[in-house]
C-alpha cells in the first residue's frame, strides 16, 4: 500500500513512519522541519530511517533512504498547496495520515498565527488533495485538548466538545469538523485519532516529561501547576501507533464515512506520581516548585478507548513504568553523545 504520511520528522510521524516500511508499506514522507524544537532531533530521526542529512535540507528534493527502499521524502510546507498538488497528483497514493501541525498550547497563546497556517490552512491542502485524489482513507491528528474541561470522564468520543480553552484545541476541533464536511459532501473517508499525552523515546522537548527529565538530570527545578494534582492519561508512543497501525492495516472497512478514535491509555495518572515515576527510572530526586493554574490547561484528560476496542480489538496497556524505563535508556544514550 503507498501511504502519505505527513509530519514524518516528528515524533509520532518517525515512528509511524518505521512501522509502516516494516510492515511492507511503501511511504512518502513530507515535513517542514521547522525550528519549533530542535532542528536536530527531527534531522536524528531522518537519519535514523536512512535519510542523508545534507539532503533533507533541500527544499522540494525527493530524498531516497538507504535503510528503506519504499521510502521516499520531502522537505517543504503544507501550505504550498501548488508543489502538494502538482508533484503528487497521480501518483497512486492509497491512504493519507496528516500528523503535520502546530502543536503544543501554550505556545498557542503566544503564536496564535502559527497554529492558523498549520492546522487550518495547511490542513484544508491536505484535506483537498485527498479529495481529488479519491484517496481510500484520511487519517489526521487531532487531541484530547478538544475536550476542554469537560467534566464528564473518561472522556468518550459522543461527548460534546464545543468549548476549547485554548486556540490549540479550538484548530483540531475546526479539523474535526472540516473533516465531517468532506466526509459528508464528497464521501471520503476521514478518521480522526485523539491523541492523548504521547510520551517515549525520541518525543518532543517541549513536552512536560522531557523538560522534566532535562531538569531532573541537570538538579533544575520543576515547575507542577495546579500544586501537581494535574491529571493526565499517558500514552506510550508504541500503542499510539499500534493503534494507528490497525486503522490502515484493517481488513474490514465501517460503513461510516466520518470516525474518531480516542488513543489512550485509559487511565489517568496525577502529574505529581509521574514525576514520581521519572525519579525512580533516572535514579534522582526532583526539586519540585507548586504552582496555581496555567492559562489555557486543562486539570484532566482521561481517554475512554471502547470504541477502539471494538472495532479494532486493542487497547493501549503500557505501564508508565515500564515506558519511562524505555525512554530514560534512550534519553541516556542520546544525550550522552
Amino acid at each position: 500500500m503507498k501511504i502519505l504520511v505527513t509530519g514524518i520528522a516528528g515524533f509520532i510521524g518517525y515512528h509511524l513512519t518505521k512501522r509502516l516500511l516494516l510492515n511492507g508499506h511503501m511511504v512518502i514522507g513530507i515535513d517542514s522541519i521547522n525550528n519549533y524544537y530542535s532542528q536536530d532531533l527531527k534531522i536524528d530521526r531522518l537519519i535514523e530511517l536512512g535519510l542523508n542529512r545534507d539532503d533533507v535540507f533541500v527544499e522540494y528534493k525527493e530524498c531516497k533512504s538507504t535503510k528503506y527502499d519504499s521510502l521516499r521524502f520531502y522537505k517543504f510546507d503544507l501550505t504550498n498547496a501548488d508543489f502538494l498538488n502538482n508533484h503528487f497528483s497521480g501518483t497512486g497514493i492509497e491512504k493519507i495520515c496528516h500528523l503535520a501541525a502546530q502543536p503544543g498550547v501554550r505556545y498557542s497563546i503566544v503564536n496564535p498565527q502559527a497554529y492558523i497556517q498549520s492546522n487550518i490552512v495547511a490542513y484544508l491542502n491536505v484535506l483537498e488533495f485527498a479529495r481529488h485524489q479519491k484517496v481510500n482513507q484520511f487519517l489526521y491528528a487531532s487531541s484530547s485538548s478538544v475536550y476542554g474541561e469537560s467534566s464528564v470522564v473518561p472522556f468518550s468520543e459522543n461527548s460534546v466538545v464545543d468549548k476549547p480553552v485554548s486556540l490549540y484545541a479550538a484548530t483540531k476541533k475546526s479539523n474535526e469538523l472540516m473533516a465531517y464536511t468532506y466526509s459528508h459532501l464528497y464521501g471520503l473517508e476521514t478518521i480522526g485519532l485523539r491523541f492523548f499525552t504521547v510520551y517515549g523515546p525520541w518525543g518532543r522537548p517541549d513536552m512536560a516529561y522531557f523538560s522534566f527529565a532535562k531538569l531532573l538530570l541537570e538538579g533544575g527545578e520543576i515547575n507542577l501547576y495546579n500544586n501537581g494534582d494535574m491529571m493526565r492519561d499517558f500514552t506510550y508512543i508504541d500503542d499510539i501507533v499500534e493503534g494507528i497501525s490497525r486503522i490502515i492495516e484493517a481488513s474490514k472497512r465501517s460503513d461510516s464515512k466520518y470516525r474518531i478514535y480516542n488513543i489512550g491509555n485509559n487511565k489517568a495518572e496525577k502529574l505529581i506520581d509521574f514525576v514520581n515515576q521519572l525519579e525512580i527510572v533516572f535514579r534522582k530526586k526532583a526539586n519540585l516548585n507548586l504552582y496555581p493554574m496555567q492559562p489555557g490547561d486543562v486539570t484532566k484528560t482521561f481517554a475512554n478507548v471502547d470504541e477502539l476496542i471494538q472495532d479494532f480489538g486493542f487497547s493501549p496497556n503500557t505501564s508508565i513504568r515500564a515506558g519511562l524505563t524505555n525512554f530514560a535508556k534512550w534519553y541516556k544514550e542520546y544525550y550522552s553523545k
